[in-house]
């Protein structure tokens, strides 16, 4: 009996001194390659979000190609591939993301494939979208305007400047 629960535990399976330690064996090559399956693609996994706290003021422009979540405070520019402005966020500057999700303050220009303003948002400037959508309940003030390519910056200076009171 004691030794049928040793071999029952997890961790007499790995020492291999149990009787059963051939049937281990025979299915011991099967394991590998399934860690070196995970090992080769954790690298493709994707990072985990930038995370800006409620209690940090930033002062310049941030530009990542990763994903951000801003619960702060950021007085500049805003690039990234997502974009989550937190409740208690706010930002002073023109954001441009693939994926904008916006629960707190905005003052700028929006630039975004997805933009999407939840009840709890407040936005003071233009955005520029693909897609938008506007949940009950979210201040926005500024113009709407969809574009195909809305992160192309290039055509900037012919949207209009309401939005130009990042000082």
């Amino acid at each position: 009996m004691f030794s049928k629960s040793k071999i029952n535990e997890p961790g007499a399976k790995a020492d291999g001194t149990s009787p059963t330690a051939s049937t281990e064996a025979s299915s011991a090559p099967a394991v590998p390659p399934r860690a070196s399956e995970y090992k080769a693609s954790a690298p493709k996994a994707k990072p985990p979000a930038s995370i800006l706290s409620a209690d940090l003021h930033v002062t310049g422009n941030m530009k990542t190609t990763g994903d951000i979540q801003v619960e702060g405070t950021v007085e500049g520019d805003i690039r990234a591939h997502l974009l989550t402005i937190g409740e208690t966020a706010t930002i002073k500057g023109e954001v441009i993301a693939d994926d904008v999700v916006v629960n707190g303050r905005i003052v700028g220009r929006v630039r975004g494939l997805k933009v999407r303003l939840t009840s709890t948002a407040r936005v003071e400037g233009d955005i520029i979208h693909k897609t938008i959508a506007i949940e009950s309940g979210a201040h926005f003030e500024g113009s709407v305007q969809r574009q195909d390519d809305p992160l192309n910056t290039k055509g900037a200076s012919k949207v209009p400047t309401g939005a130009s009171k990042s000082e």
